[in-house]
């Protein structure tokens, strides 16, 4: 019996770094070369639910901390998060907004009704002035929907006027008159808005002919094309073929948009964002890992259409999508925010650094109150979800070079679908360190697994981060201590020019080191 204990000891010690060699995660620092734009690290505000109004705006007579009716604790938590880009008014709301209504004297601009989320009045009390006083504050670059469906031309020129332009017109005083004498540096600007739904119903031919109708009058520095359905090949290929045709095209459009959202379930019954079983947890974890091969089909297209990479592929909506919560308007979107959630931030991250040669903006949805929010709200409180710690954490990505990978993991599976445990992005940044975001899909298993950085002859310093919690469905509560935040990690070892770390389940993995 003695001999025999022995011998299980010796197999399972034996064992043990044939497992480990079971989850590789190999980095090719030799064969860096593309930038991981700061603009993939975007969020999405739109007139929607609590996302603006008991939101980001409660008005300057509120008894609730503000600037000139803009939340102060909201913007103090954003800064952050060191937001590189916000988009507003939408979304589909962004198709019904006139641009006049939210300009001038307060008590004087119209009611209208918000048609697309919820039937509730709109009182055009947060405008173009109040947004980009938001942007300045947060000290971001704004990004403009323009309005091509149920707005002229005209509209949306005079409305780029009026923001961007020096030169002494009406539409310039207007803006001097409402009390802004310099116009403000926006560089973004949307070309429509899902315009094959919300957005005209449209098809491909129709938008292209109506894009570049309204781009050729827009004298705005980037503008951005709608694109598609997400798996609607087709119109990417009408989309870049007929605007190839264009005489200087690149002058045109400079990016087209792509939407794409994380079902549990189906969009009938989307489940709930807290009460969800593993089996939907997988399903989103396999839904998101689903958006890469989908993005990669995107951008064979464009670069067979536009080999120089001219036209950039925009991310500008995406995010996962619950039932909302028990209680509250079914129009307003609001849900919470769990581990499931930051687990769905971490793979999208990653895959929007993995294809950073062609995805140069993204914008999760949304920001404040609205699907997977960064921030959520209840009268006076205010709670940082899951989602929120994950882009503290992967901010250190931004304009930093991405560092391709392979990654070599045991699968998580349910019934017969199975999916690789692991999500990982790296990259360099211009000081030369390295940082590494590391996923771990499973919810169940820890997974010892090895990193190995080719070019790299060893490893100088090493800090370590993570985001867990003892439950997939743990999410921070209003006026309850954070069960879900990030804290120190050193479960790992350093070997010459490799790592070997024992990644928890569920958690999300920031790993920093200097080296040569």
């Amino acid at each position: 019996m003695k001999h025999f204990l022995k011998l299980i000891f010796f197999l399972l010690f034996s064992l043990q770094p044939i497992l480990a060699q079971q989850n590789i995660i190999t980095l090719h620092l030799d064969k860096s070369k593309d930038t991981i734009s700061k603009h993939i690290y975007g969020h999405f505000a739109e007139h929607l639910g609590r996302g603006i109004y008991d939101g980001f705006y409660v008005g300057k007579d509120s008894e609730i901390p503000n600037i000139n009716g803009i939340r102060t604790d909201i913007v103090e938590a954003l800064k952050e998060l060191d937001i590189p880009v916000l988009r507003w008014p939408g979304g589909c709301f962004a198709e019904q907004y006139q641009w006049k209504d939210g300009i001038g004297p307060v008590d004087q601009r119209p009611l209208v009704v918000n048609t697309f989320w919820g039937g509730v009045t709109e009182d055009n009390s947060f405008g173009t002035h109040e947004f980009l006083e938001l942007c300045e504050l947060l000290d971001t670059e704004p990004y403009i929907a323009v309005n091509i469906a149920s707005g002229t031309v005209k509209d949306a020129y005079q409305w780029i006027e009026y923001v961007t332009s020096n030169t002494d017109s009406e539409i310039t005083r207007l803006r001097k008159k409402n009390g802004r004498e310099q116009p403000w540096d926006v560089k973004f600007w949307g070309i429509g808005n899902e315009n094959w739904g919300c957005g005209g119903s449209m098809d491909a031919d129709y938008y292209t002919d109506v894009f570049k109708r309204f781009s050729t009058y827009c004298n705005a520095e980037y503008k951005i094309a709608s694109g598609g359905v997400f798996d609607d090949l087709e119109w990417t290929r009408t989309f870049m073929s007929e605007i190839k045709e264009v005489p200087n095209f690149i002058d045109i459009a400079h990016g087209m948009s792509y939407h794409y959202y994380t079902i549990a379930n189906n969009w009938e019954v989307k489940g709930s964002s807290t009460d969800f079983e593993e089996s939907e947890w997988f399903s989103s974890m396999y839904n998101t890992l689903k958006m890469e091969a989908n993005l990669k089909d995107h951008i064979a297209i464009m670069d067979e259409y536009d080999p120089d990479n001219n036209i950039a592929l925009i991310a500008d909506e995406w995010g996962t999508w619950y039932d909302v919560e028990p209680g509250t308007n079914p129009g307003f979107l609001y849900q919470q925010n769990t581990m499931r959630d930051a687990l769905v931030a971490a793979i999208g991250l990653n895959i929007f650094n993995n294809n950073s040669r062609r995805i140069k903006m993204a914008n999760i949805a949304q920001t404040v109150n609205v699907l997977q929010a960064m921030i959520l709200t209840k009268g006076s409180q205010m709670v940082k979800t899951p989602t929120f710690y994950v882009f503290k954490m992967y901010k250190i990505h931004q304009d930093a070079i991405q560092i391709p990978s392979e990654i070599s993991s045991l699968n998580y599976s349910i019934n017969e679908d199975e999916i690789p445990s692991l999500s990982v992005s790296a990259s360099r940044d211009k000081n030369g360190v390295i940082h590494i975001t590391v996923a771990n899909l499973n919810p169940k298993d820890d997974l010892e697994t090895m990193i190995d950085i080719k070019g790299l002859l060893d490893i100088k310093g090493l800090e370590g981060e993570i985001l867990t919690a003892k439950t997939m469905n743990a999410y921070n509560d209003f006026g309850k201590a954070e069960k879900v935040q990030a804290s120190e990690f050193k479960n790992y070892e350093i070997k010459e020019a490799a790592i070997n770390i024992n990644i928890p389940s569920k958690s999300v993995v920031l790993l920093t080191l200097n080296g040569n």
